[in-house]
Protein backbone atom coordinates (compact mmCIF):
# COMPACT_ATOMS: atom_id res chain seq x y z
CA UNK A 1 0.00 0.00 0.00
CA UNK A 2 1.42 3.40 -1.01
CA UNK A 3 0.79 6.14 1.51
CA UNK A 4 -0.09 9.37 -0.30
CA UNK A 5 0.54 12.69 1.44
CA UNK A 6 -2.56 14.91 1.32
CA UNK A 7 -1.65 18.60 1.14
CA UNK A 8 -4.56 21.02 1.50
CA UNK A 9 -4.34 24.58 0.21
CA UNK A 10 -7.98 25.59 0.70
CA UNK A 11 -7.00 28.39 3.06
CA UNK A 12 -4.55 29.96 0.60
CA UNK A 13 -5.11 28.87 -3.01
CA UNK A 14 -8.80 28.13 -2.40
CA UNK A 15 -9.40 31.59 -0.95
CA UNK A 16 -8.34 33.08 -4.29
CA UNK A 17 -11.52 31.77 -5.88
CA UNK A 18 -14.17 34.30 -6.82
CA UNK A 19 -16.67 34.79 -4.00
CA UNK A 20 -14.54 32.91 -1.44
CA UNK A 21 -13.55 34.75 1.72
CA UNK A 22 -12.54 33.05 4.96
CA UNK A 23 -12.46 34.87 8.27
CA UNK A 24 -9.64 34.16 10.70
CA UNK A 25 -12.00 32.01 12.77
CA UNK A 26 -13.11 30.15 9.62
CA UNK A 27 -9.51 29.27 8.85
CA UNK A 28 -8.88 27.97 12.35
CA UNK A 29 -12.06 25.85 12.33
CA UNK A 30 -11.18 24.31 8.95
CA UNK A 31 -7.64 23.60 10.19
CA UNK A 32 -9.00 21.65 13.16
CA UNK A 33 -11.45 19.72 10.98
CA UNK A 34 -8.73 18.69 8.50
CA UNK A 35 -6.39 17.69 11.32
CA UNK A 36 -9.08 15.44 12.78
CA UNK A 37 -9.37 13.50 9.52
CA UNK A 38 -5.63 13.00 9.11
CA UNK A 39 -4.62 15.52 6.46
CA UNK A 40 -0.83 15.67 6.30
CA UNK A 41 -0.25 19.33 5.42
CA UNK A 42 -2.31 22.54 5.50
CA UNK A 43 -1.11 25.59 3.64
CA UNK A 44 -2.26 28.28 6.03
CA UNK A 45 -1.59 31.36 3.93
CA UNK A 46 0.97 33.88 2.70
CA UNK A 47 2.25 35.70 5.80
CA UNK A 48 3.73 38.58 3.78
CA UNK A 49 0.48 39.38 1.96
CA UNK A 50 -2.07 40.42 4.63
CA UNK A 51 -2.64 40.87 8.35
CA UNK A 52 -5.20 38.05 8.56
CA UNK A 53 -2.67 35.44 7.45
CA UNK A 54 -0.10 36.82 9.87
CA UNK A 55 -2.64 36.47 12.70
CA UNK A 56 -3.53 32.97 11.53
CA UNK A 57 0.01 31.72 12.06
CA UNK A 58 0.07 33.31 15.51
CA UNK A 59 -3.25 31.71 16.50
CA UNK A 60 -2.73 28.29 14.89
CA UNK A 61 0.33 27.75 17.06
CA UNK A 62 -2.04 27.59 20.03
CA UNK A 63 -4.24 24.84 18.58
CA UNK A 64 -3.71 21.31 19.83
CA UNK A 65 -3.21 19.73 16.42
CA UNK A 66 -2.52 16.00 16.49
CA UNK A 67 -1.37 15.13 12.98
CA UNK A 68 -1.30 17.88 10.40
CA UNK A 69 1.71 20.09 9.70
CA UNK A 70 0.89 23.73 8.96
CA UNK A 71 2.86 25.33 6.14
CA UNK A 72 3.60 28.98 5.46
CA UNK A 73 3.58 29.84 1.76
CA UNK A 74 5.80 32.35 -0.01
CA UNK A 75 7.97 33.15 -3.02
CA UNK A 76 11.68 33.04 -3.76
CA UNK A 77 13.67 36.17 -2.97
CA UNK A 78 13.33 39.24 -5.13
CA UNK A 79 15.97 39.96 -7.71
CA UNK A 80 18.84 42.08 -6.45
CA UNK A 81 18.28 41.16 -2.78
CA UNK A 82 20.00 38.67 -0.55
CA UNK A 83 17.61 36.02 0.74
CA UNK A 84 18.38 37.10 4.31
CA UNK A 85 17.27 40.67 3.49
CA UNK A 86 14.11 39.84 1.53
CA UNK A 87 10.92 40.91 3.41
CA UNK A 88 8.97 37.91 2.10
CA UNK A 89 11.59 35.44 3.29
CA UNK A 90 11.68 37.15 6.68
CA UNK A 91 7.89 36.88 6.95
CA UNK A 92 8.06 33.15 6.18
CA UNK A 93 10.55 32.59 8.97
CA UNK A 94 8.48 34.83 11.26
CA UNK A 95 5.45 32.55 10.81
CA UNK A 96 7.35 29.97 12.89
CA UNK A 97 6.05 26.93 11.01
CA UNK A 98 8.14 23.81 10.78
CA UNK A 99 7.40 23.55 7.05
CA UNK A 100 7.64 26.29 4.43
CA UNK A 101 6.29 25.95 0.90
CA UNK A 102 8.26 28.07 -1.52
CA UNK A 103 7.12 28.78 -5.07
CA UNK A 104 9.47 29.64 -7.91
CA UNK A 105 9.54 29.97 -11.67
CA UNK A 106 10.14 26.88 -13.81
CA UNK A 107 9.26 28.06 -17.29
CA UNK A 108 11.95 29.95 -19.20
CA UNK A 109 9.15 32.03 -20.77
CA UNK A 110 7.92 33.22 -17.36
CA UNK A 111 11.46 33.90 -16.15
CA UNK A 112 12.34 36.23 -19.03
CA UNK A 113 8.92 37.70 -19.93
CA UNK A 114 7.10 37.92 -16.57
CA UNK A 115 9.78 37.96 -13.88
CA UNK A 116 12.13 39.84 -16.23
CA UNK A 117 15.38 38.30 -14.97
CA UNK A 118 17.99 36.16 -16.64
CA UNK A 119 17.74 32.38 -16.55
CA UNK A 120 20.87 32.28 -14.38
CA UNK A 121 19.51 34.82 -11.88
CA UNK A 122 16.32 32.77 -11.48
CA UNK A 123 18.38 29.71 -10.60
CA UNK A 124 20.26 31.75 -8.00
CA UNK A 125 16.99 33.10 -6.54
CA UNK A 126 15.71 29.53 -6.13
CA UNK A 127 18.91 28.09 -4.69
CA UNK A 128 19.64 30.92 -2.26
CA UNK A 129 16.04 31.15 -0.99
CA UNK A 130 15.71 27.42 -0.35
CA UNK A 131 19.17 27.26 1.17
CA UNK A 132 18.52 30.15 3.55
CA UNK A 133 15.28 28.58 4.82
CA UNK A 134 16.91 25.17 5.28
CA UNK A 135 19.83 26.72 7.17
CA UNK A 136 17.23 28.26 9.49
CA UNK A 137 16.03 24.74 10.31
CA UNK A 138 12.89 24.67 8.19
CA UNK A 139 11.65 21.81 6.05
CA UNK A 140 11.10 23.17 2.52
CA UNK A 141 8.57 21.97 -0.03
CA UNK A 142 9.33 23.57 -3.39
CA UNK A 143 6.37 24.35 -5.68
CA UNK A 144 7.60 24.48 -9.27
CA UNK A 145 5.16 26.92 -10.86
CA UNK A 146 4.22 26.27 -14.52
CA UNK A 147 6.28 23.09 -14.32
CA UNK A 148 4.55 21.18 -17.13
CA UNK A 149 4.35 24.13 -19.51
CA UNK A 150 7.98 24.91 -18.75
CA UNK A 151 9.02 21.29 -19.31
CA UNK A 152 7.26 21.17 -22.68
CA UNK A 153 8.93 24.46 -23.71
CA UNK A 154 12.47 23.77 -22.46
CA UNK A 155 12.81 20.55 -20.44
CA UNK A 156 16.49 21.01 -19.60
CA UNK A 157 15.95 24.44 -18.08
CA UNK A 158 12.85 23.28 -16.21
CA UNK A 159 14.89 20.40 -14.82
CA UNK A 160 17.70 22.77 -13.79
CA UNK A 161 15.29 24.87 -11.68
CA UNK A 162 13.98 21.95 -9.63
CA UNK A 163 17.47 20.49 -9.31
CA UNK A 164 18.60 23.85 -7.90
CA UNK A 165 15.86 23.62 -5.27
CA UNK A 166 16.66 19.98 -4.44
CA UNK A 167 20.41 20.56 -4.19
CA UNK A 168 19.79 23.54 -1.88
CA UNK A 169 17.85 21.30 0.52
CA UNK A 170 14.18 21.10 -0.63
CA UNK A 171 12.80 17.75 0.53
CA UNK A 172 10.00 17.56 -2.03
CA UNK A 173 9.47 19.03 -5.50
CA UNK A 174 5.84 19.73 -6.39
CA UNK A 175 5.10 19.84 -10.12
CA UNK A 176 2.42 22.46 -10.82
CA UNK A 177 0.07 22.49 -13.80
CA UNK A 178 -0.58 26.15 -13.07
CA UNK A 179 -2.57 26.98 -16.20
CA UNK A 180 -4.55 23.74 -15.97
CA UNK A 181 -4.03 22.97 -19.64
CA UNK A 182 -2.16 19.66 -19.59
CA UNK A 183 -3.64 16.28 -20.49
CA UNK A 184 -3.48 13.19 -18.24
CA UNK A 185 -1.13 11.34 -20.58
CA UNK A 186 1.27 14.32 -20.59
CA UNK A 187 1.16 14.57 -16.82
CA UNK A 188 1.96 10.88 -16.42
CA UNK A 189 4.82 10.84 -18.92
CA UNK A 190 6.51 13.97 -17.55
CA UNK A 191 6.08 12.79 -13.95
CA UNK A 192 7.91 9.55 -14.76
CA UNK A 193 10.72 11.40 -16.51
CA UNK A 194 11.10 13.94 -13.69
CA UNK A 195 11.25 11.17 -11.07
CA UNK A 196 13.94 9.40 -13.07
CA UNK A 197 16.08 12.55 -13.22
CA UNK A 198 15.62 13.90 -9.68
CA UNK A 199 17.11 12.78 -6.38
CA UNK A 200 14.09 13.80 -4.25
CA UNK A 201 10.42 12.70 -4.35
CA UNK A 202 7.81 14.69 -6.26
CA UNK A 203 4.25 15.88 -5.66
CA UNK A 204 1.50 17.14 -7.96
CA UNK A 205 -0.54 20.39 -7.96
CA UNK A 206 -3.18 20.75 -10.70
CA UNK A 207 -5.65 23.43 -11.70
CA UNK A 208 -8.97 22.61 -13.31
CA UNK A 209 -9.15 24.79 -16.42
CA UNK A 210 -9.79 21.77 -18.68
CA UNK A 211 -11.85 19.99 -15.97
CA UNK A 212 -9.03 17.47 -15.65
CA UNK A 213 -7.45 18.44 -12.33
CA UNK A 214 -8.60 15.29 -10.53
CA UNK A 215 -7.71 13.03 -13.48
CA UNK A 216 -4.31 14.70 -13.85
CA UNK A 217 -3.59 14.37 -10.14
CA UNK A 218 -4.44 10.66 -10.19
CA UNK A 219 -2.31 10.16 -13.33
CA UNK A 220 0.69 11.72 -11.60
CA UNK A 221 0.19 9.62 -8.47
CA UNK A 222 -0.04 6.47 -10.59
CA UNK A 223 3.24 7.54 -12.23
CA UNK A 224 4.99 7.80 -8.86
CA UNK A 225 4.19 11.16 -7.20
CA UNK A 226 3.99 10.85 -3.40
CA UNK A 227 2.00 13.99 -2.55
CA UNK A 228 -1.15 15.56 -3.99
CA UNK A 229 -2.06 19.19 -3.45
CA UNK A 230 -5.54 20.61 -3.88
CA UNK A 231 -8.50 22.20 -2.13
CA UNK A 232 -11.72 20.99 -0.54
CA UNK A 233 -14.47 21.11 -3.19
CA UNK A 234 -11.97 22.32 -5.80
CA UNK A 235 -12.14 25.95 -4.65
CA UNK A 236 -9.63 28.25 -6.29
CA UNK A 237 -8.84 30.86 -8.89
CA UNK A 238 -10.46 30.71 -12.35
CA UNK A 239 -11.87 27.16 -12.65
CA UNK A 240 -10.42 26.06 -9.33
CA UNK A 241 -7.94 23.47 -8.12
CA UNK A 242 -8.01 19.71 -7.93
CA UNK A 243 -10.89 18.73 -5.64
CA UNK A 244 -9.28 16.80 -2.80
CA UNK A 245 -12.66 15.31 -1.88
CA UNK A 246 -12.80 13.50 -5.22
CA UNK A 247 -9.07 12.72 -5.25
CA UNK A 248 -9.25 11.10 -1.80
CA UNK A 249 -12.47 9.21 -2.60
CA UNK A 250 -10.94 7.79 -5.77
CA UNK A 251 -7.73 6.80 -4.00
CA UNK A 252 -9.49 5.18 -1.06
CA UNK A 253 -12.54 3.63 -2.71
CA UNK A 254 -11.97 3.20 -6.43
CA UNK A 255 -8.25 2.52 -6.83
CA UNK A 256 -6.22 -0.30 -5.31
CA UNK A 257 -2.94 0.03 -3.44
CA UNK A 258 -3.29 3.50 -1.91
CA UNK A 259 -3.69 4.84 1.61
CA UNK A 260 -4.68 8.39 2.55
CA UNK A 261 -5.88 10.11 5.73
CA UNK A 262 -6.83 8.26 8.94
CA UNK A 263 -8.74 4.99 8.89
CA UNK A 264 -12.44 5.74 8.55
CA UNK A 265 -11.90 9.35 7.45
CA UNK A 266 -13.33 8.72 3.96
CA UNK A 267 -16.77 8.18 5.48
CA UNK A 268 -16.67 11.81 6.62
CA UNK A 269 -15.96 13.32 3.18
CA UNK A 270 -19.56 14.43 2.61
CA UNK A 271 -19.65 16.05 6.04
CA UNK A 272 -16.30 17.78 5.36
CA UNK A 273 -17.38 19.03 1.94
CA UNK A 274 -20.59 20.55 3.29
CA UNK A 275 -18.79 22.02 6.30
CA UNK A 276 -16.42 23.96 4.04
CA UNK A 277 -19.26 25.17 1.79
CA UNK A 278 -21.21 26.30 4.84
CA UNK A 279 -18.18 27.99 6.40
CA UNK A 280 -17.42 29.83 3.15
CA UNK A 281 -21.14 30.71 2.75
CA UNK A 282 -21.20 29.03 -0.67
CA UNK A 283 -23.93 26.97 -2.29
CA UNK A 284 -23.04 23.31 -2.77
CA UNK A 285 -23.45 22.09 -6.38
CA UNK A 286 -25.98 19.25 -6.09
CA UNK A 287 -24.22 17.20 -8.79
CA UNK A 288 -20.77 17.25 -7.17
CA UNK A 289 -19.31 13.73 -7.48
CA UNK A 290 -19.33 11.50 -4.40
CA UNK A 291 -20.66 14.09 -1.94
CA UNK A 292 -23.31 16.13 -3.78
CA UNK A 293 -26.97 15.95 -2.84
CA UNK A 294 -27.72 14.44 -6.26
CA UNK A 295 -24.68 12.15 -6.45
CA UNK A 296 -26.84 9.15 -5.48
CA UNK A 297 -30.28 10.55 -6.36
CA UNK A 298 -32.54 8.54 -8.68
CA UNK A 299 -35.45 10.06 -10.57
CA UNK A 300 -36.23 8.00 -13.68
CA UNK A 301 -38.71 5.18 -13.05
CA UNK A 302 -36.56 2.56 -14.80
CA UNK A 303 -33.55 3.53 -12.67
CA UNK A 304 -35.49 3.36 -9.42
CA UNK A 305 -36.95 -0.03 -10.35
CA UNK A 306 -33.43 -1.33 -10.96
CA UNK A 307 -32.07 0.22 -7.75
CA UNK A 308 -34.80 -1.53 -5.77
CA UNK A 309 -33.50 -4.86 -7.10
CA UNK A 310 -29.76 -4.15 -6.98
CA UNK A 311 -28.23 -0.83 -5.93
CA UNK A 312 -25.12 -1.49 -8.02
CA UNK A 313 -27.25 -1.26 -11.15
CA UNK A 314 -27.03 2.55 -11.10
CA UNK A 315 -24.51 3.30 -8.32
CA UNK A 316 -20.76 2.87 -8.75
CA UNK A 317 -20.24 2.66 -4.97
CA UNK A 318 -22.43 2.50 -1.89
CA UNK A 319 -23.08 6.14 -0.89
CA UNK A 320 -22.31 5.34 2.74
CA UNK A 321 -18.65 4.74 1.78
CA UNK A 322 -18.21 8.52 1.52
CA UNK A 323 -20.82 9.53 4.09
CA UNK A 324 -23.54 10.30 1.55
CA UNK A 325 -27.04 8.84 1.23
CA UNK A 326 -29.28 7.46 -1.50
CA UNK A 327 -32.29 9.59 -2.48
CA UNK A 328 -35.34 8.54 -4.49
CA UNK A 329 -36.96 11.51 -6.22
CA UNK A 330 -40.61 11.89 -7.10
CA UNK A 331 -41.59 13.76 -10.26
CA UNK A 332 -43.58 13.46 -13.46
CA UNK A 333 -40.79 11.16 -14.71
CA UNK A 334 -41.40 8.73 -11.85
CA UNK A 335 -42.75 5.24 -12.12
CA UNK A 336 -44.50 3.14 -9.53
CA UNK A 337 -41.09 2.13 -8.17
CA UNK A 338 -40.33 5.75 -7.17
CA UNK A 339 -43.63 6.08 -5.37
CA UNK A 340 -43.26 2.73 -3.64
CA UNK A 341 -39.72 3.53 -2.48
CA UNK A 342 -40.66 6.90 -1.04
CA UNK A 343 -44.11 6.04 0.28
CA UNK A 344 -42.92 2.93 2.06
CA UNK A 345 -40.52 5.11 4.00
CA UNK A 346 -43.54 7.07 5.21
CA UNK A 347 -45.68 4.07 6.23
CA UNK A 348 -48.58 4.57 3.83
CA UNK A 349 -48.57 1.00 2.59
CA UNK A 350 -47.79 -1.16 -0.44
CA UNK A 351 -50.94 -1.04 -2.57
CA UNK A 352 -50.31 -0.93 -6.38
CA UNK A 353 -53.55 0.97 -7.01
CA UNK A 354 -52.63 3.48 -4.33
CA UNK A 355 -49.18 3.89 -5.86
CA UNK A 356 -50.73 4.59 -9.25
CA UNK A 357 -53.15 7.10 -7.73
CA UNK A 358 -50.34 8.94 -5.94
CA UNK A 359 -48.27 8.99 -9.13
CA UNK A 360 -51.22 10.37 -11.11
CA UNK A 361 -51.65 13.15 -8.58
CA UNK A 362 -47.92 13.97 -8.69
CA UNK A 363 -48.03 14.22 -12.49
CA UNK A 364 -51.14 16.41 -12.32
CA UNK A 365 -49.58 18.82 -9.83
CA UNK A 366 -46.24 18.97 -11.61
CA UNK A 367 -48.11 20.04 -14.75
CA UNK A 368 -49.31 22.99 -12.66
CA UNK A 369 -45.74 23.86 -11.68
CA UNK A 370 -45.20 21.87 -8.49
CA UNK A 371 -41.94 20.06 -7.85
CA UNK A 372 -41.53 17.53 -5.07
CA UNK A 373 -37.80 16.77 -5.32
CA UNK A 374 -36.98 19.34 -2.61
CA UNK A 375 -40.40 19.13 -0.93
CA UNK A 376 -40.54 15.80 0.85
CA UNK A 377 -42.91 17.24 3.44
CA UNK A 378 -45.49 18.23 0.83
CA UNK A 379 -45.17 14.86 -0.88
CA UNK A 380 -45.75 13.06 2.40
CA UNK A 381 -48.97 15.03 2.93
CA UNK A 382 -50.03 14.39 -0.68
CA UNK A 383 -49.59 10.64 -0.21
CA UNK A 384 -51.63 10.69 2.99
CA UNK A 385 -54.40 12.71 1.30
CA UNK A 386 -54.62 10.30 -1.64
CA UNK A 387 -54.59 7.36 0.78
CA UNK A 388 -57.33 8.98 2.88
CA UNK A 389 -55.24 8.95 6.06
CA UNK A 390 -54.67 12.69 6.36
CA UNK A 391 -56.46 14.66 9.07
CA UNK A 392 -56.11 18.44 8.94
CA UNK A 393 -55.15 20.07 12.24
CA UNK A 394 -56.63 23.45 11.33
CA UNK A 395 -58.72 25.01 8.59
CA UNK A 396 -58.09 28.36 6.99
CA UNK A 397 -61.02 30.77 6.80
CA UNK A 398 -59.04 33.71 5.42
CA UNK A 399 -55.79 35.64 5.67
CA UNK A 400 -54.62 39.10 4.76
CA UNK A 401 -51.18 40.70 4.43
CA UNK A 402 -50.69 44.47 4.54
CA UNK A 403 -47.45 46.31 3.74
CA UNK A 404 -47.04 50.03 4.39
CA UNK A 405 -44.31 52.43 5.42
CA UNK A 406 -43.93 54.48 8.57
CA UNK A 407 -43.06 58.20 8.66
CA UNK A 408 -39.35 57.40 8.11
CA UNK A 409 -40.02 55.28 5.02
CA UNK A 410 -39.32 51.95 6.68
CA UNK A 411 -41.70 49.16 5.59
CA UNK A 412 -44.10 47.64 8.11
CA UNK A 413 -45.62 44.25 7.29
CA UNK A 414 -48.69 42.96 9.10
CA UNK A 415 -50.48 39.63 8.61
CA UNK A 416 -53.95 38.64 9.81
CA UNK A 417 -55.12 35.01 9.83
CA UNK A 418 -58.50 33.51 10.73
CA UNK A 419 -58.55 29.76 11.38
CA UNK A 420 -60.81 27.00 12.63
CA UNK A 421 -58.82 25.06 15.23
CA UNK A 422 -60.96 22.28 16.60
CA UNK A 423 -64.19 23.92 17.83
CA UNK A 424 -62.60 27.36 18.08
CA UNK A 425 -62.19 30.20 15.61
CA UNK A 426 -58.85 31.96 16.07
CA UNK A 427 -58.35 35.45 14.63
CA UNK A 428 -54.79 36.74 15.11
CA UNK A 429 -52.57 39.57 13.87
CA UNK A 430 -48.76 39.71 13.82
CA UNK A 431 -46.00 41.86 12.36
CA UNK A 432 -42.91 40.51 10.63
CA UNK A 433 -39.84 41.42 8.62
CA UNK A 434 -41.72 40.49 5.45
CA UNK A 435 -44.95 38.83 4.31
CA UNK A 436 -43.82 35.26 4.99
CA UNK A 437 -42.34 36.09 8.38
CA UNK A 438 -45.53 37.92 9.35
CA UNK A 439 -47.74 35.03 8.19
CA UNK A 440 -45.56 32.59 10.11
CA UNK A 441 -45.87 34.68 13.27
CA UNK A 442 -49.67 35.08 12.92
CA UNK A 443 -50.14 31.38 12.25
CA UNK A 444 -48.12 30.48 15.33
CA UNK A 445 -50.21 32.84 17.48
CA UNK A 446 -53.43 31.27 16.16
CA UNK A 447 -52.19 27.75 16.96
CA UNK A 448 -50.52 28.65 20.23
CA UNK A 449 -51.94 26.63 23.11
CA UNK A 450 -53.21 23.86 20.85
CA UNK A 451 -49.85 22.59 19.52
CA UNK A 452 -46.98 23.64 21.84
CA UNK A 453 -44.48 21.46 19.92
CA UNK A 454 -44.59 24.00 17.05
CA UNK A 455 -42.17 26.06 19.11
CA UNK A 456 -39.48 23.52 18.10
CA UNK A 457 -39.99 24.26 14.38
CA UNK A 458 -38.08 26.99 12.56
CA UNK A 459 -38.05 28.16 8.94
CA UNK A 460 -34.48 28.03 7.62
CA UNK A 461 -34.79 28.77 3.89
CA UNK A 462 -37.21 30.33 1.42
CA UNK A 463 -36.92 30.11 -2.37
CA UNK A 464 -39.06 31.58 -5.15
CA UNK A 465 -38.97 30.45 -8.77
CA UNK A 466 -40.96 31.93 -11.66
CA UNK A 467 -42.63 29.08 -13.56
CA UNK A 468 -43.75 30.70 -16.83
CA UNK A 469 -41.63 33.82 -17.23
CA UNK A 470 -43.20 34.66 -20.59
CA UNK A 471 -46.31 35.75 -18.68
CA UNK A 472 -44.39 38.66 -17.16
CA UNK A 473 -45.74 40.00 -13.88
CA UNK A 474 -48.74 37.64 -14.14
CA UNK A 475 -46.47 34.58 -14.17
CA UNK A 476 -47.04 31.73 -11.77
CA UNK A 477 -44.47 31.24 -9.03
CA UNK A 478 -43.29 28.23 -7.07
CA UNK A 479 -42.29 28.77 -3.45
CA UNK A 480 -40.22 26.20 -1.57
CA UNK A 481 -39.84 26.57 2.19
CA UNK A 482 -37.30 24.57 4.18
CA UNK A 483 -38.05 23.98 7.85
CA UNK A 484 -36.38 22.09 10.65
CA UNK A 485 -36.85 20.89 14.18
CA UNK A 486 -34.55 18.96 16.50
CA UNK A 487 -34.91 15.76 14.47
CA UNK A 488 -35.28 16.58 10.81
CA UNK A 489 -35.11 19.07 7.93
CA UNK A 490 -37.98 19.04 5.42
CA UNK A 491 -39.19 21.01 2.43
CA UNK A 492 -42.68 22.06 1.39
CA UNK A 493 -43.93 23.67 -1.84
CA UNK A 494 -46.72 25.98 -2.96
CA UNK A 495 -47.68 27.22 -6.44
CA UNK A 496 -49.86 30.18 -7.39
CA UNK A 497 -49.92 33.28 -9.58
CA UNK A 498 -49.90 35.17 -6.28
CA UNK A 499 -46.60 34.90 -4.44
CA UNK A 500 -48.27 35.41 -1.03
CA UNK A 501 -50.77 32.61 -1.74
CA UNK A 502 -47.96 30.29 -2.89
CA UNK A 503 -46.06 31.10 0.28
CA UNK A 504 -49.15 30.42 2.41
CA UNK A 505 -49.65 26.98 0.79
CA UNK A 506 -46.02 26.01 1.45
CA UNK A 507 -46.16 27.43 4.98
CA UNK A 508 -49.32 25.53 5.90
CA UNK A 509 -47.82 22.30 4.54
CA UNK A 510 -44.77 22.85 6.72
CA UNK A 511 -46.90 23.22 9.86
CA UNK A 512 -49.09 20.23 8.95
CA UNK A 513 -46.06 18.03 8.24
CA UNK A 514 -44.56 18.87 11.63
CA UNK A 515 -47.81 18.05 13.43
CA UNK A 516 -48.34 14.80 11.48
CA UNK A 517 -44.85 13.48 12.07
CA UNK A 518 -44.99 14.31 15.77
CA UNK A 519 -48.29 12.42 16.06
CA UNK A 520 -46.77 9.40 14.30
CA UNK A 521 -43.74 9.51 16.57
CA UNK A 522 -45.94 9.74 19.67
CA UNK A 523 -48.09 6.82 18.50
CA UNK A 524 -45.00 4.68 17.84
CA UNK A 525 -43.70 5.35 21.35
CA UNK A 526 -46.92 4.37 23.12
Amino acid sequence: MRRIQIYDTTLRDGSQGEGVNFSLQDKLLITERLDGLGFDYIEGGFPASNEKDTQYFQRVAGLKLKHVQVCAFGMTRRRGLRAADDPGIKALLGANTGVITLVGKTSAFHVTEVLRVTLEENLAMISESVGHLCEAGRKVIYDAEHFFDGWKLNPEYALSTVRAAAEAGAELIVMCDTNGGSMPEEIAAITREAIARLSVPVGIHCHNDCELAVANSLSSLDAGAVQVQGTINGLGERCGNADLVSVIANLAVKKAGYQALHDGAVEHLTELSRFVYETANLRMPPNQPFVGLSAFAHKGGMHVHAIARATASYEHIAPERVGNARRILVSELSGRSNIKAVVNEREVGDDPKLMDAILARVVELENQGYQFEAAQGSFDLLAKKVAGTFRSHFERKNFRVNVETDHTGNPITEATVKLHVGEQVRHEVAEGDGPVNALDAALRKALDGHFPNLAQMHLVDYKVRVINSEAGTAAGVRVVIESRDADEVWGTVGVSENIIEASWIALVDSFEYKLCKDESKHAANR
